[in-house]
Protein backbone atom coordinates (compact mmCIF):
# COMPACT_ATOMS: atom_id res chain seq x y z
CA UNK A 1 0.00 0.00 0.00
CA UNK A 2 1.50 3.30 -1.12
CA UNK A 3 0.60 6.80 -0.06
CA UNK A 4 0.95 10.24 -1.61
CA UNK A 5 3.25 10.96 -4.53
CA UNK A 6 4.42 7.36 -4.79
CA UNK A 7 2.48 7.08 -8.04
CA UNK A 8 5.32 9.21 -9.44
CA UNK A 9 8.11 6.72 -8.72
CA UNK A 10 10.60 6.72 -11.58
CA UNK A 11 9.75 10.33 -12.41
CA UNK A 12 9.96 12.16 -9.08
CA UNK A 13 13.27 13.08 -7.44
CA UNK A 14 15.05 10.16 -9.08
CA UNK A 15 18.23 10.92 -7.12
CA UNK A 16 16.29 9.93 -3.97
CA UNK A 17 13.63 7.48 -5.18
CA UNK A 18 15.33 5.92 -8.21
CA UNK A 19 14.41 5.63 -11.86
CA UNK A 20 12.09 2.62 -11.71
CA UNK A 21 8.32 2.77 -11.39
CA UNK A 22 6.48 0.65 -8.84
CA UNK A 23 4.52 -1.37 -11.40
CA UNK A 24 7.66 -2.97 -12.79
CA UNK A 25 9.03 -3.63 -9.33
CA UNK A 26 5.77 -5.24 -8.23
CA UNK A 27 5.82 -7.54 -11.27
CA UNK A 28 9.31 -8.66 -10.22
CA UNK A 29 8.11 -9.35 -6.68
CA UNK A 30 5.22 -11.43 -7.99
CA UNK A 31 7.66 -13.49 -10.07
CA UNK A 32 9.96 -13.96 -7.09
CA UNK A 33 7.09 -15.01 -4.79
CA UNK A 34 4.72 -17.00 -7.04
CA UNK A 35 2.96 -18.64 -4.07
CA UNK A 36 2.14 -15.31 -2.40
CA UNK A 37 -0.77 -13.17 -3.55
CA UNK A 38 0.45 -9.59 -3.71
CA UNK A 39 -2.27 -6.97 -4.09
CA UNK A 40 -1.49 -3.30 -4.54
CA UNK A 41 -3.20 -0.05 -3.64
CA UNK A 42 -1.99 3.53 -3.97
CA UNK A 43 -3.70 6.78 -3.08
CA UNK A 44 -2.72 10.38 -2.58
CA UNK A 45 -5.66 10.75 -0.19
CA UNK A 46 -5.33 10.03 3.52
CA UNK A 47 -8.96 8.93 3.86
CA UNK A 48 -8.65 6.44 1.00
CA UNK A 49 -5.63 4.84 2.71
CA UNK A 50 -7.58 4.58 5.96
CA UNK A 51 -10.58 3.10 4.16
CA UNK A 52 -8.33 0.47 2.53
CA UNK A 53 -6.72 -0.41 5.88
CA UNK A 54 -10.21 -0.91 7.33
CA UNK A 55 -11.33 -2.94 4.30
CA UNK A 56 -8.48 -5.46 4.32
CA UNK A 57 -7.37 -5.28 7.94
CA UNK A 58 -9.66 -7.96 9.34
CA UNK A 59 -8.55 -11.14 7.64
CA UNK A 60 -8.82 -10.26 3.96
CA UNK A 61 -5.03 -10.54 3.82
CA UNK A 62 -2.25 -11.74 6.09
CA UNK A 63 -0.34 -8.47 6.35
CA UNK A 64 0.27 -5.06 4.87
CA UNK A 65 3.44 -3.42 3.63
CA UNK A 66 2.73 0.30 3.98
CA UNK A 67 4.65 3.24 2.60
CA UNK A 68 2.50 6.06 3.89
CA UNK A 69 4.74 8.67 2.26
CA UNK A 70 4.59 12.06 3.96
CA UNK A 71 1.57 10.92 6.00
CA UNK A 72 4.08 8.85 7.99
CA UNK A 73 5.19 12.04 9.70
CA UNK A 74 1.80 13.67 10.21
CA UNK A 75 -1.11 11.24 10.41
CA UNK A 76 -2.50 10.20 13.76
CA UNK A 77 -5.54 8.99 11.79
CA UNK A 78 -3.43 6.41 9.93
CA UNK A 79 -1.82 5.42 13.24
CA UNK A 80 -5.27 4.85 14.72
CA UNK A 81 -6.35 2.83 11.66
CA UNK A 82 -3.32 0.56 12.00
CA UNK A 83 -4.02 0.10 15.70
CA UNK A 84 -7.65 -0.76 14.92
CA UNK A 85 -6.99 -3.61 12.48
CA UNK A 86 -6.10 -7.19 13.35
CA UNK A 87 -3.28 -7.93 10.88
CA UNK A 88 0.38 -6.84 11.02
CA UNK A 89 1.63 -3.79 9.14
CA UNK A 90 5.25 -3.16 8.20
CA UNK A 91 6.20 0.48 7.60
CA UNK A 92 8.43 1.02 4.56
CA UNK A 93 10.51 3.90 3.23
CA UNK A 94 12.48 3.86 -0.01
CA UNK A 95 15.00 6.45 1.19
CA UNK A 96 16.84 6.54 4.49
CA UNK A 97 14.56 9.03 6.21
CA UNK A 98 17.16 9.56 8.96
CA UNK A 99 19.64 10.91 6.40
CA UNK A 100 17.12 13.48 5.19
CA UNK A 101 15.33 16.51 6.61
CA UNK A 102 14.77 16.59 10.36
CA UNK A 103 10.96 16.48 10.03
CA UNK A 104 11.27 13.06 8.35
CA UNK A 105 13.06 11.56 11.37
CA UNK A 106 9.84 11.00 13.32
CA UNK A 107 7.14 8.56 12.31
CA UNK A 108 3.64 8.89 13.71
CA UNK A 109 2.81 5.31 12.67
CA UNK A 110 5.85 3.23 13.75
CA UNK A 111 4.52 2.43 17.21
CA UNK A 112 1.63 0.48 15.70
CA UNK A 113 3.72 -1.39 13.12
CA UNK A 114 5.36 -4.80 13.38
CA UNK A 115 8.57 -3.32 11.99
CA UNK A 116 10.12 -0.55 9.94
CA UNK A 117 12.31 -0.89 6.84
CA UNK A 118 14.04 2.21 5.53
CA UNK A 119 16.72 3.11 3.06
CA UNK A 120 17.04 0.14 0.70
CA UNK A 121 15.36 1.72 -2.31
CA UNK A 122 12.48 -0.25 -3.76
CA UNK A 123 14.01 -3.37 -2.24
CA UNK A 124 12.69 -2.08 1.11
CA UNK A 125 9.35 -3.60 0.03
CA UNK A 126 10.94 -7.04 -0.43
CA UNK A 127 12.61 -6.85 2.97
CA UNK A 128 9.27 -5.90 4.55
CA UNK A 129 7.55 -8.76 2.76
CA UNK A 130 10.18 -11.18 4.05
CA UNK A 131 9.49 -9.87 7.55
CA UNK A 132 5.79 -10.60 7.16
CA UNK A 133 6.42 -14.05 5.71
CA UNK A 134 8.68 -14.80 8.66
Amino acid sequence: MNGPNLNLLGKRETEIYGVHDFKGYLEGLRERYPNVRLDFFQSNMEGALIDKLHEVGFGKCDGIVLNAGAYTHTSIAILDAIKAISIPVVEVHISNVFAREQYRHHSMISEACKGVVTGFGLDSYRVALEGLLG
